[in-house]
């Protein structure tokens, strides 16, 4: 890995009786596209908000861009850009004005500003918008302006919560091919995401459930974790498939995405043929049956039953 611009060490956050982190240790590259994941809960945001100098730590140690977060948090805060799930963009304000309230806000010198903002305006193509209140943007032009406002003192290090979450797809592909540019560019990005494609996007995932981080790799990896074969059948009755298949041998687990039943085997075409047979015998109708590759989403899935399952 390149240099380390990111440092936990058994890095822990306790409100009252809740440990909402419990001892995270990260080690995070200068430059890096680092994504976490994890469900609702799981300890993603206080993550974020503890590396932003925004809440102290409970336990353990953390450096962020050689600084000491226990010690030097109000010293980090020039050299990252911290997004929250709900930015508050100034609703009343145009698009432009927005802008220079958040260079003010950062000290961006003035010489700088005209040049930083017009650089800006055309990386979140919202150049054409500048005169438009940002009450009046579209949900994806909001989290682009967001986004620039973020930017606007040129931080080394990104931390995003959950940016693109209720956004149109085209705008949420928009906003990640912004996001791409700048980690070509050199910035260190973290960024918390519900969405398994994003994770799939990112350098390397940690997967945090009930404030521990669980495992933390390439996507790649990850996807290899899963012990077996993916297959996939496509049918209208899936939930009568799905309770006929999960019990056959070789079924290690059942995963259903709409008409999409996805069954991780211990032997692709062996277990295909066979369940293909087992549904034909019973009336079930399928079409599109493969080996299909394994997704984030499904290694997701299945790191989390098994996580559930010890804890249960």
């Amino acid at each position: 890995m390149t240099d380390t611009i990111i440092q936990t060490t058994g890095l822990s956050r306790n409100f009252k009786k809740t440990r909402a982190v419990d001892t995270l240790d990260l080690a995070i590259g200068n430059g890096e596209l680092f994504g976490l994941v994890g469900p609702d809960g799981a300890g993603k945001t206080t993550t974020l908000r503890l590396l932003a100098g925004l809440l102290s730590l409970s336990e353990g140690e953390a450096t962020v861009a050689g600084y000491d977060l226990r010690k030097q948090s109000e010293s980090i805060k020039k050299h990252i850009g911290y997004m929250a799930q709900q930015f508050s963009l100034y609703a009343e304000l145009t698009v432009l004005e927005n802008l220079r309230f958040f260079a003010d806000l950062y000290d961006v010198p003035k010489e700088e500003m005209a040049e930083r903002t017009e650089n800006l305006l055309q990386f979140a193509r919202l150049t054409e918008f500048t005169d438009r209140r940002a009450g009046h943007l579209s949900g994806g032009m909001q989290k682009k302006l967001a986004l620039a406002c973020t930017l606007i003192h040129e931080p080394k290090i990104l931390l995003l919560d959950e940016p693109t979450t209720g956004v149109d797809p085209i705008s949420r592909r928009e906003f990640w091919d912004i996001l791409t540019n700048l980690h070509l560019n050199g910035t260190t990005i973290i960024v918390s995401t519900p969405y398994m494609d994003e994770a799939d996007r990112c350098s390397r995932v940690g997967l945090i459930y009930e404030g521990k981080l669980v495992i933390c790799d390439s996507p790649r990896k990850i996807k290899a974790e899963l012990p077996g074969e993916m297959v996939e059948f496509l049918t209208d009755e899936w939930q009568k498939a799905k309770t006929l298949v999960e019990n056959l041998p070789g079924v290690l687990e059942a995963q259903t995405y709409g008409e999409a039943l996805h069954l991780l085997v211990d032997d692709g075409d062996k277990r295909l043929k066979q369940i293909t047979k087992a549904l034909t015998k019973n009336g079930i109708e399928f079409r599109g049956a493969r080996i299909a590759p394994v997704r984030m989403e499904e290694a997701f899935i299945s790191l989390i039953q098994r996580l559930e399952d010890d804890n249960g």
